[in-house]
């Protein structure tokens, strides 16, 4: 009996506490919808708020307002390339001209199309990502109906077999032909994945571990970093192999966060905005900021050198690049670019210099330039803080007539610690 009465009490309290929340409370929430785009909205006319109330309306309203924007511009911006890929091959299938460009065609369209962003190096990647992602059709729709989608991803799937559809020397892009067991939808690639982590995913010929990673990229949300990072250490085979991999996907090195402050970092996205990468890059960063005190502090020393760029973005073998500093010394006349790494030296991170410098000494430099030189920074101490990449440039003529008007070692090792202990004093 006793028992029957506490049930008969806890039920009205339920009952009550949902007809308060549902009158009072969610009566004063609304929400402006717009486009697929929502922000929550309460009436705050008819009550008191506190300071800390107002901190934090203020606070969820950002937050629900970038991932909005975050989700819209990656949406546009995947189907864009994806739909640039579509008219490339379509082009290439059925072109009345199409034999006037052969070969040449991607660098052609860069030419003529002479927007930012559109590039050689993506318009490869978008004719990649229409081949392997024929199920990114579902987002067509209801502008097409499901058989014509149907059409495409099988047409796209029958571009496999024809020997005549590339016009160039490479190796022929295969079609995927894992089955629909084994294929993410298109509705879920668009929503979870980034472009910048598709360009990640095509550098994988078999389209199971392709499949494997993009579960496992939405599943812990990975970064893009982490997604390269698992993909160069072979996550896919290590989990086949390993006699538990459920345990082996659940430890935290496998687990990631992409932030919305993160997926609007990426490369591509800046160039789908017109936004440089400076622009949105968190000033709190260690080391942003330390490259920010380095830009002026190689300024200040007043031996010719002038600001070139920042982040300027390179392409090396169709790879997007953003050297941290690069300037142009008027009394050497030679391009010095400077990489400043938050880690202790590696011959990874010379080398990469090095191939900075051999580009801009191939495809930068201009009449009557010396042959430019990179300087590599690493802030965590080890064997070496400070080394000077010269990409092939004879060390005598180096010694006798750069290091003149370049810093000494000494000199930035001196700026790396003073600018270190004073983020530790912080």
């Amino acid at each position: 009996m006793i028992f029957r009465i506490l049930w008969w009490i806890v039920g009205c309290f339920l009952y009550l506490c949902k007809h308060l929340y549902n009158n009072y409370i969610m009566k004063d929430i609304s929400t402006y919808a717009h486009d697929g785009m929502e922000l929550p909205f309460e009436d705050w006319s008819n009550k008191l708020h506190s300071f800390g109330d107002l901190t934090s309306i203020i606070q969820s309203t950002h937050d629900a307002a970038l991932s909005s924007a975050v989700k819209a511009i990656n949406r546009l911006q995947t189907m864009r390339n994806w739909l640039i890929g579509y008219y490339i091959v379509e082009y290439e299938q059925h072109g009345k001209d199409r034999a006037e460009y052969g070969a040449k065609l991607l660098k052609k369209l860069e030419e003529r199309v002479n927007r930012k962003g559109i590039n050689i190096t993506l318009l490869k990647n978008s004719r990649s990502f229409y081949l392997h992602y024929p199920q990114m059709a579902e987002n067509l729709v209801p502008a097409i109906s499901p058989t014509v989608s149907d059409q495409l991803v099988k047409r796209v799937n029958a571009l496999s077999t024809n020997d005549n559809f590339w016009s160039d020397n490479k190796q022929k892009e295969k079609s995927p032909t894992v089955s629909d067991q084994f294929k993410t939808s298109g509705k879920k690639i668009i929503s979870s994945l980034s472009f910048s982590h598709i360009v990640e995913l095509l550098t994988l010929d078999d389209p199971l571990a392709r499949y494997f990673y993009e579960q496992e990229c939405i599943k812990c949300t990975w970064s893009v970093r982490e997604l390269r990072r698992q993909i160069s250490t072979n996550l896919y085979i290590r989990a086949g192999i390993s006699t538990n991999p459920d345990k082996l996907l659940s430890l935290p090195s496998v687990q990631g966060h992409d932030s919305a402050e993160l997926q609007i970092r990426q490369p591509f996205t800046f160039e789908f905005l017109g936004l440089k990468p400076q622009d949105v890059i968190d000033e709190h960063d260690l080391e942003n900021a330390l490259i920010s005190h380095l830009q002026e502090f190689i300024l200040e020393l007043g031996k010719g050198f002038c600001l070139e760029s920042r982040q300027k973005r390179i392409i090396i073998d169709d790879e997007y690049y953003y050297p941290d500093l690069v300037f142009y010394n008027r009394i050497l006349h030679c391009g010095v670019i400077i990489e400043l790494k938050n880690e202790e030296f590696s011959y990874e991170n010379f080398g990469q210099l090095n191939a900075y410098v051999s580009h801009y000494r191939e495809n930068e430099m201009q009449p009557g330039d010396n042959p430019p030189i990179g300087i590599l920074l690493c802030t965590r101490k080890g064997k070496k803080m400070v080394e000077y990449a010269l990409a092939g440039m004879d060390n005598q003529l180096f010694v006798s007539t750069y290091m003149l008007q370049l810093p000494d070692k000494k000199t930035l090792e001196d700026f790396l610690r003073r600018q270190l202990s004073e983020q530790n004093e912080v």
